[in-house]
């Protein structure tokens, strides 16, 4: 089997940071030697010899890998990672990392310091390092996938999960097919407990939350699941940001513990590695890495929850204003992010 990588060269020279990223992956996981050679697709010259293997087989972006087999036949892998999983890597890949000892809170004191000033990935990592499988992404709108996206860029093991309230717009639900399609991963989607959803709805309707405040629907369709999730890892990762909610996470650290979902035993710890990120920065970090985000983004939806509790702001408005607008401003949380 002969593996050859297409590595993009742009007109100022550079090498496309796709086609770096993937060739970090690979040397992370000590399988750079597995690539026999690396042709160079030049943009500015499209008789280059990675411009006509492209053309050759129909691939539009870079990089990408031909791998051709001893019986002669050629596969196309657009993705490092497919690549990876079907032909390269470890016929047993570990599912989950090595479980970190349990960590007290002056180490996450000291590690939230630490990585205060930090990328985000570089926060992520630290993380998946230690807990691996058993560190949960929490998975529904643009910040989060923006997480998956670099937790599938280090090439180490991690779980995602979602809240399907059976609230959520339609558009929501083909996002996240979106997502699990591209990154190929498989997202644990939570569901209220039956019987209380049913309760709630038989003895209040569908539509209280509009009279007496959205914190009852809300503790059975996303909290009791979350805790639910929580129970069984020993680490999760938020797409919270700082200037998402300046009344209530303004002092939101890159890593804590998680006073709210903590065991008795054991404590849970919570990593927020988008906390010093603005709205701007992650916008331009979902265009250029060309990542897919909810299409009611494009229609004025900004922070998007539930269906009936969700609408679009206005010029002028802050982001959160768009949930539960009926509500005073200062409250609006629903119980997953109460920090105690």
């Amino acid at each position: 089997m002969r593996v050859t990588m297409v590595k993009k060269r742009l007109a100022t020279g550079d090498t496309c940071r796709k086609c770096s990223q993937a060739e970090e992956l690979l040397l992370a996981r000590g399988l750079w030697n597995r690539v026999d050679e690396v042709i160079w697709a030049d943009e500015a010259d499209p008789d280059s010899p990675g411009q006509r293997l492209a053309r050759k087989f129909g691939v539009s972006s870079a990089p990408f890998f031909l791998v051709e087999d001893d019986d002669g036949a050629a596969t196309v892998y657009e993705s490092v990672l497919k690549l990876i999983r079907d032909r390269i890597g470890p016929s047993e890949k570990p599912t989950q990392a090595p479980v970190a000892p349990i960590v007290s809170s002056s180490d996450i004191e000291a590690a939230a310091l630490e990585f205060a000033g930090r990328h985000p990935t570089e926060t992520l990592r630290w993380g998946l390092e230690r807990w691996g499988a058993s560190l949960g992404i929490a998975f529904s709108g643009a910040e989060d996938v923006v997480l998956v996206h670099m937790a599938a860029q280090t090439g180490l093991p991690f779980s995602v999960f979602c809240l399907d309230t059976g609230r959520l717009h339609p558009e929501t639900y083909r996002f996240m097919d979106a997502v699990r399609k591209r990154y190929e991963i498989v997202i644990d989607v939570m569901s209220p407990d039956a019987v209380a959803l049913q309760t709630f709805v038989t003895k209040k309707g569908l539509f209280s939350f509009y009279e007496d405040g959205h914190q009852e629907c809300c503790a059975i369709r996303k909290v009791e699941p979350l805790r639910r999730k929580l129970s069984t890892l020993r680490a999760w990762v938020t797409g919270q940001r700082r200037d998402q909610s300046p009344a209530t996470r303004s002092a939101l650290p890159v890593i804590e513990t998680d006073r709210t979902f903590s065991g008795r035993e054991e404590s849970l710890v919570k990593i927020n590695p988008l906390a010093a990120w603005t709205s701007t920065q992650t916008w331009d970090y979902l265009r250029q890495e060309n990542i897919p985000f909810n299409s009611l983004h494009t229609r004025g939806f900004v922070s998007i929850g539930c269906e009936p509790c969700t609408r679009a702001t206005l010029p002028g408005e802050h982001e959160r204003a768009g949930r539960w607008w009926w509500e005073e401003s200062t409250k609006r949380e629903c119980g997953l992010h109460i920090r105690a």
